[in-house]
């Protein structure tokens, strides 16, 4: 039977409804064995095509067909957009102008760099560590969320900007503001302030250039000509997001994490130096980002037998991609011991983050010093009654009380 064309289409389903912020990996473990890729939509109606096997999405994440360039969108991706100015970068542009701004901002990523950065995140979590302590010894509990994995992240990526000292409080209230809006209109005065703040950032540290990764990118804008102004203030944006919300999130989850399996825990109290080991695990096992940043088909792709047109919306799934049992045998269970830990966290392919080592360093140092100095650490509730943020793109602690002995 011929389908009338005046019959409206029946509705995509929304897997992202109250079952799924109670347990996402359930979710997605049931699309994933339905199939390798489904049509759903998302929250706001916006219809998107949904990847869920591993080998689909780290060959997708590689493949050159799905941009990231918004251009290439026939159907249109609705949400909240930047303005024009902060949207010129990695995250937006084709391949070529993608190469050339990744060469570029890696310089302020290289090894080198790094390690210089090492001393102002040691400070930083010795810093919030005694902080955490302290407001436990007065008064029972605090939240780690608040008072540690929230603030780390932003003072690193204050250092590597070189935020001014007397700029840091009012500009990390901001870039919190922005991870957890409390609404649309919140996020965009939290937006606009910040770039007002990086507008003026540049205009300063172009006056008074310095040996950090604004200063470099400057000089590629004024020197070289191969910046344009937006592209700039955009890259020093995503830098700032970009280094603030994953590691934020795989602090405070991964704490929980640890002492929610005392086993391991105890592997880790006994030989600290597996600490590196265990931080890969808990990037594939606890890791808050849910899907990649979209993609757009620049020609007609298949996956599974499924053909998905050009120009179409596609989610490649990280979380359902770290729990699939055919590339990680019992993908629910945490183990140090795991002998493959390769995951997708930090991205794949082109998008891989220039990132990854800065959060790694930031991740293991927070977590070890965690570990040695509060021995007693654990959760001030049941661990049944905590709060997690739970949309498409990430699921996250909102907050997590914690006390010690």
């Amino acid at each position: 039977m011929t389908q009338d064309p005046t019959t409206p289409a029946p509705p995509l389903p929304c897997p992202y409804d109250e079952s799924f912020a109670r347990d996402p990996h359930a979710v997605h473990a049931r699309l994933r064995a339905a199939g390798p890729v489904h049509r759903v939509a998302l929250p706001d109606g916006s219809p998107v095509w949904l990847v869920t096997r591993a080998a689909d999405v780290r060959a997708g994440l590689a493949d050159a067909r799905y941009s990231v360039d918004k251009r290439h969108s026939t159907t249109g991706f609705s949400g909240f957009s930047l303005p024009p100015a902060l949207d010129a970068n990695l995250l937006n542009v084709g391949p070529e102008d993608h190469l050339r701004l990744r060469r570029l901002v890696s310089k302020g990523f290289t090894a080198r760099h790094v390690e210089l950065l090492r001393a102002d995140v040691r400070t930083c979590v010795d810093e919030l560590t005694a902080r955490l302590a302290d407001t436990i010894a007065r008064t029972g509990e605090a939240d780690l969320v608040a008072e540690f994995a929230r603030p780390l992240p932003l003072r690193t990526i204050g250092a590597l900007l070189r935020v001014p000292a007397s700029d840091q409080e009012r500009f990390s209230g901001w870039v919190a503001t922005m991870l957890a809006p409390r609404s649309k209109e919140e996020l965009v005065a939290a937006v606009g302030s910040v770039h007002r703040f990086l507008v003026e950032l540049v205009e300063r540290r172009r006056a008074h250039p310095g040996d950090d990764m604004l200063s470099s990118l400057i000089a590629a804008r004024d020197e070289e000509d191969r910046l344009t102004e937006d592209e700039l203030v955009s890259l020093a944006f995503l830098i700032l997001m970009a280094g603030s919300e994953t590691v934020q999130h795989v602090i405070s989850g991964g704490i929980l994490t640890l002492l929610s399996h005392p086993e391991q825990l105890a592997v880790l109290r006994a030989d600290p130096s597996r600490l590196p080991e265990a931080v890969e695990e808990l990037l594939r096992y606890t890791g808050p980002n849910q899907t990649a940043v979209r993609r757009f088909p620049t020609e007609p792709v298949e996956i599974g037998g499924v053909r998905i047109p050009a120009g179409d919306t596609v989610l490649f799934c990280l979380a359902a991609a770290h729990r699939d049992p055919d590339r990680h045998p019992d993908p629910d269970r945490f183990d140090i011991d795991r002998e493959d830990k390769a995951h997708l966290a930090l991205g794949h392919g082109l998008h891989y983050c220039l990132g990854a080592p800065l959060a790694r360093l930031q991740i293991t140092l927070a977590l070890g010093t965690l570990l040695d100095r509060l021995p007693g650490l654990r959760p001030a509730g049941p661990v049944e009654e905590l709060s997690w943020t739970s949309t498409f793109r990430f699921h996250a602690l909102r907050a997590l009380p914690v006390t010690a002995d």
